[in-house]
Order: C-alpha cells, then sequence, then structure tokens
C-alpha cells in the first residue's frame, strides 16, 4: 500500500500539530497593540511567535487565568501657589484701605466726584486702586484717593487693587506724581508736595525734580517758594481765584520787598468779584497789569520840585480800587500836583478796555453815545 492511502490514524503527529489554530493576521495584530496588548490572541500563539514580538508591557504568566485588576497611578499631589501678591489683581472692600499719608490732594470737587460716582455705579472700576502692604497686614493706599471715594458712595462691595511693596519715599513719589499726570493738584498743593518730599526724605531740590520727572530744579524751587505768602493769598491760589501767572509775581514783590500788607492789596485786585448792582463777573487785573502796578509801586523815586499832591496818596490808592469795582476794568489814578511856586501839574486818570465790546460798556456806563 502505498503512503498516500496510509489512515489517518497514523498521520504524521508533527503535521497534525501544523493543522491546528491560524496564526492571527498582521491587522489583528496591529488592532490588539493599539488598544493595549496582544490579550488572548499573543497567549494562544505558543512560544515561538511570543519570542518574536516584544509586548508593550509584560504579559502575565500563562497559568495564570483570573484577570489581572489595573492599577490606579496615584493622584497627583496639589501644586503650592507660587504667584505672588504683588502680580495678582485682589478684590478689597474700599472702605478698608487706609488714606495715603503723602497725598498731596486737599481739594476734591464736588461736581468731579459726582461724575466719577456715576462712571462708577454704571461700569465699576476700570482701572485698580494702587496699594502697599503694612507691617500690620492692612493696605495703605498710595494712587486712586478719588476712585476709592466714589467706589464708596456708589456703594461698591469690592474693588481691584493691585499692591506695589515700596518704601515711604517711593510711595510719596507714586502719589504725587499721579496727581501731577492726571493734572489734578493746584499749585499750592504741589508745592506742599514737593515740600514733604524734600524735608521728610531730606532731599534737595534737584532730587526731587528728578524723582517726580521735572526737567529742572528752578521750576520746584518757585513753587515751594508760593508757600511764603500769607495765608489768604495761599487760599485765593488753592480756590484758582488767583492764576499760577499771578502767584509768581506775588511771590517776587514778596521775597524782593518783604511787605506782606502789599500783597495782599495786590492780590485782591488780581480777584475776580461780581457787581453788586448787576450780578456781572469783573475780572481782575491782569499779570501784564500786575507787573505794571508792582513796577510802578517800586519805581525809584524822582526828585521833584517840593509840592503837595491835590489826592492823599492812601486816598488815591483807595480810589483807585473804587473805580475799577465800579467800571470792571484796570484803571490808573495820578494825583495832580502844586509845587511850592504855584505851578500846577494835572493828574491822569487812565482807564484800560479789553476790545470794542468793552469799550461800548465803558461809554454806555458814562453816558457817551454814538451814532
Amino acid at each position: 500500500m502505498s503512503a498516500s492511502k496510509k489512515s489517518p490514524t497514523h498521520a504524521n503527529p508533527f503535521l497534525k500539530k501544523a493543522t491546528g489554530a491560524k496564526p492571527p493576521t498582521r491587522a489583528a495584530m496591529k488592532t490588539q497593540q493599539k488598544h493595549g496588548g496582544l490579550g488572548h490572541v499573543g497567549r494562544g500563539l505558543g512560544g515561538g511567535l511570543d519570542n518574536l514580538i516584544t509586548p508593550s508591557a509584560p504579559l502575565p504568566p500563562a497559568a495564570s487565568a483570573a484577570p489581572v485588576a489595573p492599577v490606579a497611578s496615584p493622584a497627583p499631589a496639589p501644586v503650592a501657589e507660587t504667584v505672588p501678591e504683588t502680580e495678582k489683581v485682589l478684590q478689597v472692600p474700599p472702605q478698608d484701605i487706609e488714606r495715603c499719608p503723602f497725598q498731596p490732594r486737599t481739594e476734591f470737587r464736588r461736581e468731579e466726584l459726582d461724575d466719577l460716582v456715576e462712571s462708577i455705579r454704571e461700569n465699576g472700576v476700570i482701572q485698580p486702586l494702587t496699594c502697599r502692604r503694612r507691617p500690620d497686614g492692612k493696605l495703605e493706599l498710595i494712587c486712586g484717593e478719588r476712585r476709592q471715594r466714589a467706589s464708596i458712595e456708589a456703594g461698591l462691595k469690592l474693588v481691584p487693587v493691585v499692591l506695589r511693596q515700596v518704601d515711604d519715599s517711593t510711595a510719596a513719589v507714586m502719589s504725587i506724581t499721579e496727581n501731577l499726570q492726571r493734572d489734578n493738584l493746584n499749585p499750592i498743593e504741589e508745592a506742599e508736595g514737593y515740600q514733604a518730599l524734600k524735608t521728610r526724605f531730606n532731599l534737595t531740590y534737584d532730587e526731587v525734580a528728578r524723582r517726580v520727572g521735572k526737567k529742572n530744579r528752578s521750576s520746584v524751587a518757585n513753587l515751594v517758594g508760593l508757600l511764603d505768602l500769607p495765608v489768604e493769598v495761599r487760599d485765593y491760589i488753592r480756590r484758582g481765584a488767583v492764576s499760577l501767572g499771578h502767584a509768581k509775581v506775588l511771590q517776587g514783590v514778596l521775597s524782593k520787598y518783604g511787605n506782606e500788607a502789599e500783597v495782599r492789596e495786590l492780590a485782591v485786585a488780581c480777584v475776580a468779584f461780581a457787581d453788586p448792582r448787576t450780578g456781572r463777573t469783573i475780572p481782575g487785573i491782569t499779570v501784564r497789569e500786575l507787573e505794571r502796578r508792582v513796577a510802578r509801586l517800586h519805581a525809584p523815586v524822582v526828585e521833584r520840585k517840593t509840592g503837595t499832591p491835590d489826592i492823599p496818596e492812601s486816598y488815591c490808592r483807595q480810589l483807585t480800587e473804587e473805580i475799577h469795582k465800579q467800571l470792571g476794568c484796570a484803571v490808573r489814578l495820578t494825583s495832580g500836583m502844586t509845587h511850592a511856586n504855584g505851578k500846577h501839574v494835572k493828574g491822569v486818570l487812565e482807564i484800560d478796555f479789553i476790545d470794542n465790546d468793552d469799550l461800548d460798556r465803558l461809554l454806555a456806563m458814562m453816558g457817551v453815545k454814538m451814532d
């Protein structure tokens, strides 16, 4: 009998083993590897294929049939907060912020504050307040007192705050400079701020000018000089009734002649006032007229022949002020003079007017009519 007709029971055992389960396809192997390993497919291949393919993770022992529970990875430890306080925008109750001891502003205009209150009610505080942390833990304001006041009036519970860790000197400079940049300080407040920097921190005028961004020391020194003016005159300047140009002339008169009574009298002439009869506002004298008046008061005495003035000098000054109030313009009155030889020199009354409309007003007051 030929080998081809042998009984199946006597088949070669090696051939029988070869006719067993077919090996997995490449696609199946890739799919299993993609989803986490070979699984049961890899376990059914025997040792030969296992030696050729290296699994991504160790396979469980072949003798173990029980499924292996996945091991949970430990939860990451919480990361501690590392952002410093000075790099965050804090939300703080506005009433808990202490006032800045270096704030140069003392006047807060009611109408401007009311406008800011309405804006904050509508839009909130857009620009954060600038504060620093004191040793006792409280917040001290550096910049933004108007915003703080308006926020309290608007009923805000919290306001945005940024912190700066600065010393007293830097805090004072920041407060003054912030107000200067916003053009919110009157000349007296600005002068008081410079004086505080100079005396409290022992700075020179050059150092003060450099720290606040002024070009030269003279501008700082001249402003500080305004603090030598009489209290009444400083109040005029603080309220804006006397301009900075007038104030500089008055300060020059005080430093050169030292006559406070004269400075007060000149300052009154610079202040506008309401005509009690018409209610019309009468402007004060201009800076140029103030300079001319000072020049006349302190002009060198010209030696003249002895004579008697028709109007005493004190009464002449008083009469000049009354004419100024009545006409609402600058006037100059020079008394006539009678000399010892009997010769008489006439007096002079000069009246200034601004333009043709002002001239028409003066002519109407004098009863002069033109066709």
